[in-house]
């Protein structure tokens, strides 16, 4: 194998890691002409091109600029910037020209319709146009108040297009921009994008908006059923829309799913804000968060990481406490960004997506919780169950300041006894030792007995049918018993019958979801088995063994294609399309809690004295590192000394061009063999720095040469290991 070879292999690997509240280095937009010439923009000029469909990457920086939208049409591409400022380029690797629109405002978003016609938007309602190719732009934004910051617009073709923005602010045109007209849409957040279809339009926003209108119908709003944010919109028409956001869904409305239930099986554990398809099979999606380029052949039915990127896990632990059992974490009903756990008679809030916890209650009762809950009715009200003498279920009305006991009875020491009816808040449900199972309506102040006392054993967890409250499941068993139970009511909990017995101690944990409602996953405890029902909950069958002691599950509140399973220990289990394969994965410390998934970005586990996060890493091969520092044109051709020099592995090499015009960069070893190409084609006057990866040569002296409009220089370089 040559050395080529095993560079072109290694090349430069940029590892990304993301984080979940603060923005990290990734990108905001992606376009492809034909799918197959590929380009990526980001914030601090960060540009990726793809010239075989995102086989290979190579990765450039424009200085001093945040790159916001892009958008091509055949041989043209063009990038919005958030200096005000416009950028050609073609899609094959070649000069990026800034054009003047003479304003500061950030630009968020552009769109063509063919290669002469083209709009941009951006801050203070700015809308203009151009009619020669982006050469030339005028102000088209009458009707639009300066007050509204626009983040997206789409042109169905020269005349009929769309804008929408902050507060729910949607524009609409009929006359390439002579004239907008507001729409009452029934949006109140910020609108994220919008697109004009032939057939209709729709746009998406914060909080889960997505409303449609189709032809001259109304405009109608989709039940997203999630609080993240919808971040873009693509596909190939009002049957065929795509939508992709929050921590990493992606979401289509095919085969007349009205509702958007169809979710494409994606890799991606970080926020995705764009989404691109070039037709109905070929798509690609970009996260904010890192440098992994998502692709699809199959019009979304499965996506994979590009160019050889690939992903890695590790639990980090973000609290360490006390008193942990039961499954006490709780998303808040309406901030995406805050989450409650309770640890022992304490409570913890994490504000930013559970990286820094503090806490914020203490029941004066001691004890250690095993359920808690938040009520989406008003977020004051607080429902816990906790263990005493006896053990009770206890509410707060003050956030947690005071509390006051609703009930008491002694349940399971290990489980989650007490359960909130997720159709109806108002409706809890109370499952102790020894039999009967009980009612709260009036928010967990007083329970009643509604089954005549079934006998129940020790229930570990209870279950709500979403959608449907009358069917409701108990997972029992009992510790050396060698019966895990799972039991089934159809009428609100009133009469139950068993539809799965097996050879373990405990069914410690069942989960699922909103978006189908046939799907359930349960664990077993002592036993290895997670169980898997596909026709609500009648039946279960062996869905997958993992090796270890299952405990917690859960599925992801707003993607049912991400599923999660612990144990009463350190391992874990994670699904990305549900169930049909697994990853297992380690380094949890103490014993198993519980799980909350509450969207792909933010995946959660509690164990008896930590709580522990999911981070995913996701590290990207690119065949080029190119940076352009300086617009201005230097006196003459320089080849800089490579720096550091000698190196191990990588190094960075400057070289700089008077005049634009074709370029070479190469790299020799001492016999005269080429082994790198580290720049190829043509570049604008200016400064340049490229960074050389030689992770697969071995020591010694090697060479590298510049080739620009007839000059050649070579300077040597010593790669010491």
């Amino acid at each position: 194998m040559s050395k080529k070879f095993l560079l072109s292999l290694v090349c430069i690997m940029l590892m990304t890691a993301f984080t979940d509240y603060a923005r990290s280095q990734g990108f905001n937009s992606i376009t492809t002409p034909d799918g197959i010439y590929v380009i990526a923009v980001g914030d601090a000029g960060l540009m990726f091109r793809s010239t075989n469909g995102g086989n290979t990457w190579a990765s450039y920086t424009i200085p001093s600029v945040n790159l916001k939208g892009v958008t091509s049409y055949n041989n043209d591409v063009w990038i919005a910037g958030a200096n005000g400022k416009i950028y050609k380029t073609l899609k094959s690797a070649s000069p990026v020209n800034e054009v003047e629109l003479g304003i500061t405002s950030q630009l968020n978003s552009v769109t063509f319709v063919n290669e002469n016609v083209g709009y941009v938007c951006g801050n203070g309602g700015v809308v203009y146009k151009t009619v020669n190719g982006g050469a030339n732009w005028t102000s088209a934004s009458t009707g639009i108040p300066a007050s509204t910051d626009l983040n997206s617009i789409s042109f169905l073709d020269a005349d009929n297009g769309v804008a929408g923005g902050k507060e729910g602010k949607v524009y609409i045109t009929s006359n390439g921009g002579a004239q907008w007209n507001a729409e009452n849409t029934g949006a109140t957040r910020n609108i994220k994008d919008v697109k004009y279809f032939a057939q209709g339009i729709v746009i998406a926003g914060e909080y889960g908006t997505l409303i449609t209108k189709s032809g001259s119908s109304a405009w109608s709003t989709v039940n997203t059923r999630i609080i993240t944010d919808v971040n873009a919109i693509s596909g190939t028409g009002m049957n065929d829309v795509h939508v992709c956001g929050g921590g990493g869904f992606i979401r289509n409305n095919k085969n007349n799913d009205q509702r958007f239930y169809n979710f494409e099986i994606n890799p991606m554990l970080a926020n995705l804000v764009d989404i691109h398809y070039f037709d109905a099979t070929t798509g690609f999606a970009v996260s904010s968060l890192n440098n992994a380029i998502m692709k699809t052949t199959n019009g979304g039915t499965q996506w994979t990481l590009t160019a050889g990127a690939t992903v890695s896990y590790q639990w980090q632990n973000k609290l360490s406490a006390s008193g942990g059992i039961g499954n006490n974490l709780c998303a808040h009903p309406t901030d995406p960004n805050t989450v409650f756990c309770g640890y022992g008679s304490r409570v913890y809030v994490s504000r930013n997506r559970g990286e820094n916890w503090t806490q914020i209650s203490n029941y004066s009762g001691g004890g250690s919780m095993h359920s808690f809950y938040v009520s989406p009715l008003d977020t004051n009200v607080w429902v816990a169950a906790i263990t005493g003498s006896p053990d009770r279920v206890i509410k707060s009305t003050d956030y947690g300041t005071s509390w006051t006991t609703s009930y008491q009875q002694n349940f399971s020491n290990y489980g989650q006894p007490l359960e909130m009816d997720q159709n109806n808040p108002s409706v809890y449900y109370f499952a102790p030792d020894g039999g009967g199972f009980y009612k709260s309506t009036d928010n967990g102040s007083t329970f009643t007995e509604i089954s005549g006392n079934f006998p129940f054993r020790s229930p570990c967890d209870i279950l709500v049918m979403w959608d449907s409250s009358n069917v409701i499941f108990v997972g029992d068993g009992v510790t050396g018993s060698g019966q895990a139970v799972i039991h089934k009511s159809t009428n609100g909990g009133v009469n139950w019958v068993s539809v799965r017995t097996v050879a373990s101690s405990e069914t410690p944990s069942m989960t699922n979801t909103v978006f189908d409602r046939s799907l359930i996953f349960s664990t077993e405890w002592s036993g290895s088995n997670i169980y898997k029902s596909t026709d609500y909950g009648t039946s279960f069958s062996i869905s997958h063994s993992t090796g270890f002691s299952g405990w917690a599950s859960s599925f992801c509140l707003e993607d049912p294609t991400l599923v999660t399973t612990g144990n009463y220990g350190s391992n874990s289990a994670i699904s990305l399309n549900k169930g049909e394969t697994w990853i297992y994965q380690g380094g949890l410390s103490g014993s198993g809690a519980g799980m909350l998934n509450p969207d792909r970005g933010m995946i959660l586990n509690m164990q008896t004295s930590a709580l522990f996060k999911l981070k995913a890493t996701y590290s990207v091969l690119t065949s080029v590192n190119e940076t352009q520092l300086a617009n201005s044109a230097p006196s003459g051709f320089e080849l800089q000394q490579n720096y550091p020099n000698p190196f191990n592995p990588s190094t960075v090499i400057r070289f700089a061009m008077p005049t634009a015009g074709q370029v070479s960069v190469k790299v020799y070893d001492q016999l005269g063999r080429e082994v790198s190409i580290l720049a190829e084609g043509f570049r604008n006057a200016g400064t340049y720095e490229l960074t050389f990866d030689a992770a697969g040569l071995s020591s010694g002296v090697y060479f590298y040469k510049l080739n620009a409009s007839g000059v050649e220089m070579t300077k040597k370089m010593l790669l010491l290991r």
